[in-house]
């Protein structure tokens, strides 16, 4: 009986041995040292900072081909394919992009095991929702935010990310682009105090320049919807100076309240209508800017179509700002001295702005009086482009020179 079970068990054993040496072995797709999943990935997140979309969306690809249940992998996927979905007009298209976005996130979910895979699948939500907006996206990024704070996370085991911190840079963006700026300027300290020179440092550090100007640009002025789409703009154009100077400092009835005569004010109107402004969303506040005939925001001579065209889709330079806000001010007070105040003096201090320059007198005018400011390195970036937060603040306090409550 005994020598019959040892019988039975050597003949299992070889037939296990023999089934297992006839059955297909597994090949394994990519077999090259750097063709893994973890690679393409890594390569992916890199072209996606590039803005190499297609190029990050095939490296994700392949990373998910060399390994089907590479979570990271569908994570990155969904933040391309969500790339792709903000960059189009076509409701269509960006529908059928945002459907695949979230199943690759959907796909990610599943297939996330540790708090480190937890961990980019939570971040890639952030990004996902702040790139697309659904309904809710804020509540969604930061109950995505939140559960990230509950990971305990190797951060060795983070292959682009590198660091925690790598969140609240990106929820920083999520309320920046909601305009909610004080939530993003606290995200972005965060990554300022969470490593002196991490991988998220120089970014944060840029962006809380940004949104602190903001901040203060906003302390003790109550900024409409179109102050806040434009504050958050890297240049702001002649048409969105326009809408400010209208809707934030309420030009038009500033201007009327120093002309004694209504019926001359009732008057007053913009020579033309250029062919420029017919359609654009800012078409009133152009025209009455052009009603008050302010320098710098005068129609130009446009050589293609030989005629006078206001141009509001051109960005508007440092030194056309002060130029521009130096009429206002003169406007205001009426003081038209304000015009030739510098003239004739032989040293600037700045190097980048000398005295003959069209743009001197209104860059002293506005830098003495705290209007706008000049950088450490001594230069005032004569042709350096305006930014959303940097008009506000100077409207700010051009507000306050002029105690305009």
């Amino acid at each position: 009986m005994r020598r019959s079970i040892i019988l039975l068990l050597v003949l299992s054993v070889a037939a296990l041995i023999f089934a297992s040496g006839c059955a297909p072995k597994q090949v394994a797709r990519c077999t090259a040292p750097e063709d893994n999943p973890q690679h393409h990935y890594l390569r992916g997140m890199e072209a996606l900072e590039k803005g190499k979309i297609d190029t990050a969306k095939e490296k994700f690809e392949r990373s998910v081909y060399c390994d089907e249940k590479f979570p990271q992998g569908y994570g990155g996927l969904a933040i391309a394919q969500a790339e792709r979905a903000a960059g189009q007009k076509d409701s269509g298209f960006r529908g059928v992009e945002t459907t695949r976005a979230f199943e690759h996130l959907e796909r990610a979910e599943k297939l996330s095991a540790s708090d480190d895979e937890k961990f980019d699948y939570f971040v890639a939500v952030i990004r996902v929702n702040t790139l697309l907006q659904p309904k809710d996206w804020l509540e969604g990024a930061a109950k995505a935010y939140g559960k990230i704070r509950d990971l305990k996370v190797d951060e060795r085991k983070l292959v682009y990310y590198q660091g925690t911190e790598a969140a609240q840079y990106y929820m920083g963006n999520a309320y920046l682009s909601a305009k909610e700026f004080q939530q993003a300027r606290d995200m972005y300290s965060g990554v300022l105090n969470a490593k002196r020179e991490g991988k998220w440092h120089e970014k944060a550090d840029k962006a809380w320049k940004k949104v602190d100007k903001i901040v203060r640009a906003m302390a003790g002025i109550t900024v409409g919807d179109v102050g806040k789409q434009i504050a958050v703009k890297d240049a702001v154009t002649r048409g969105d100076i326009a809408a400010l100077l209208i809707d934030e400092l309420k030009i038009d009835k500033l201007f009327a309240g120093r002309i004694p005569v209504q019926s001359q004010v009732d008057k007053m109107q913009a020579e033309f209508t250029p062919a420029d402004t017919l359609n654009y969303h800012f078409k009133e506040e152009v025209l009455t800017i052009l009603k008050w005939k302010i320098r710098g925001l005068e129609p130009k001579f446009d050589e293609t179509t030989k005629a006078y065209l206001f141009k509001p889709e051109d960005s508007v330079r440092r030194g056309e700002m002060a130029f521009i806000l130096e009429d206002v001010l003169m406007k205001l007070t009426g003081d038209e001295k304000l015009a030739t105040a510098y003239f004739g003096q032989e040293r600037s201090p700045f190097p980048d702005v000398k005295p003959t320059s069209l743009f001197y007198n209104a860059v002293m005018n506005m830098t003495t009086r705290g209007i706008m400011e000049g950088e450490l390195s001594g230069e005032f970036r004569i042709d350096a482009p305006v930014d959303g937060a940097e008009a506000l603040l100077a409207l700010r306090v051009l507000k306050q020179k002029m105690n305009i409550y």
